[in-house]
């Protein structure tokens, strides 16, 4: 698209023959838009500055004023499902404030504050957008979509709670734009392409984040009274192979009830459990809400059992038992007493315990004949931050989960393993620590503590199913 920069107005261009055939007009008197059919004329009194950018993320309305966010920089990160998948490099937000100076004082210094923070969201990470296909659903749910869904505009294909720009779009929505309304996505993406004998895999990793509980670690903890946890993360593992498609999903989240950690100048800030008589009712409406979307449900705590965390985790156990039922099961595993920092082959203890709920519940499959198998259930894991703990435990159980498909599907024998191709091997434990830390910064401001070494060691698969 061409942005033109006019005294009174901005005029988005579209470039690439899509269907938005007029040009989109806002206002800079009162951010109003209307959709035009030509660029107003240029004089020596009305030069507009012109630069192309790549997509109107939405507008967003403060105390007098309205600013748009515009993508201005965009890098090709992959493909999902043959569709193209670009990251956000650079936002830009452009204010519409004439209206700021009929506004009183006090509304002007208000104005003042609220805008310079939009220079955050400028810098906002982990944003991913298509123009094709609609990034918030998972391989299964796009495949699920009706005829008539399949027909919408993708904003209204969009799984709200993993639209990260739902807010910005509403006024874009209140005047039928939809051909400049972007669904973009908060997260993750990356994938590969290996050799196994002569055939070639393509692994995809997906993360998308949650906006219903936004924040970062210390300042945002476990669930609001409706049962929406903090850094509630969808991550989906894509395979590609000889025809075949196939997608596994799990997630992870903050501990679901009320709980907080008072930021103070000690190393550890203290957690507080808040009400803990409205434990139970929250990791219900949790675990309702995961069984809507998902199906069946295995929680995987992975705390340790002692100290803060300890008291967390009997919480978390005694909330859970009036709820446990055939479709949702709870599963406390001490990772650091059992793993510690290195011993990551002894998750095969963890796979023992599971394995059953993974086979029971698969995953989604599609040939070439569009015959499927779906995922009926999830893996939800947790610790206190749902970063590396957490990352480390799913990447095991996204191999594992690898191998099965592959098997399935005919490219690995019986006993073979992701282990025993070194390339494949290295490119997937560079997949998973590379989406630990995209989250880990997302949530925290660093990257993953353990991601160097999911880098550098395995996960031996031998460990783990020799115990099978």
């Amino acid at each position: 698209m061409r942005l033109w920069e006019f005294p009174d107005e901005y005029v988005i261009e579209p470039t690439d023959g899509s269907s938005a055939s007029s040009s989109l007009s806002i206002s800079l008197v009162d951010a109003s838009m209307k959709l035009i059919d030509s660029i107003p004329e240029c004089s020596s009194f009305r030069v507009p500055k012109i630069q192309m950018i790549f997509g109107v993320v939405g507008m967003l309305k403060l105390v007098a004023g309205s600013y748009l966010f515009v993508i201005t920089e965009r890098k090709c990160v992959g493909s999902y499902l043959g569709h193209p998948i670009f990251k956000v490099i650079s936002l830009k937000v452009l204010p519409c404030v004439h209206s700021v100076k009929n506004s009183t004082p006090e509304q002007k210094k208000m104005e003042n504050e609220f805008s310079r923070l939009l220079k955050v969201a400028e810098r906002t990470t982990g944003l991913y957008f298509s123009y094709d296909t609609n990034l918030t659903l998972s391989t299964q749910r796009l495949y699920d979509l009706g005829n008539e869904s399949k027909m919408l505009p993708l904003w209204r294909q969009a799984e709200p709670r993993f639209l990260w720009n739902s807010y910005m779009l509403e006024a874009l929505i209140d005047k039928k734009l939809d051909p400049y309304l972007l669904p973009v996505v908060q997260g993750s993406f990356h994938n590969f392409q290996a050799t196994i004998g002569k055939e070639i895999v393509d692994v995809t990793l997906i993360a998308r984040r949650c906006t219903r509980r936004n924040g970062t670690r210390m300042w945002r903890r476990g669930a609001d009274s409706e049962g929406h946890v903090a850094n509630f993360v969808e991550t989906e593992q894509i395979i590609q192979i000889n025809g075949f498609t196939s997608s596994f999903v799990q997630v992870r989240g903050s501990i679901p009830f009320l709980w907080e950690q008072i930021v103070d100048l000690t190393y550890k800030p203290k957690f507080e459990i808040v009400r803990p008589e409205e434990a139970p009712q929250i990791a219900e409406r949790h675990f309702l809400d995961l069984r809507k979307m998902y199906g069946s449900v295995l929680a995987v705590d992975l705390l340790n059992k002692h100290g803060g965390e300890g008291r967390l985790s009997d919480m978390f156990s005694n909330a859970m038992q009036p709820i446990v039922s055939e479709d949702l099961r709870y599963l406390h595993f001490d990772f650091t007493k059992i793993c510690g920092h290195v011993h990551f082959e002894r998750l095969s203890f963890l796979y023992d315990q599971i394995a059953d709920f993974l086979v029971k519940n698969g995953y989604f499959l599609l040939n070439e004949e569009s015959e499927k198998m779906e995922q009926l259930g999830v893996v939800r894991t947790n610790c206190i931050d749902c970063l590396d703990r957490t990352n480390i435990t799913q990447s095991m159980i996204g191999r594992k989960i690898l191998e099965l498909q592959l098997r399935r599907i005919g490219v690995f024998a019986a006993e073979e393993t992701i282990s025993s191709h070194p390339k494949l091997d290295r490119c997937f434990r560079i997949l998973w620590a590379n989406h630990g830390d995209d989250i880990s910064i997302q949530y925290s401001g660093t990257a993953a503590l353990k991601g160097d070494l999911v880098r550098m060691r395995s996960i031996s698969s031998k460990d783990i199913t020799k115990s099978l």
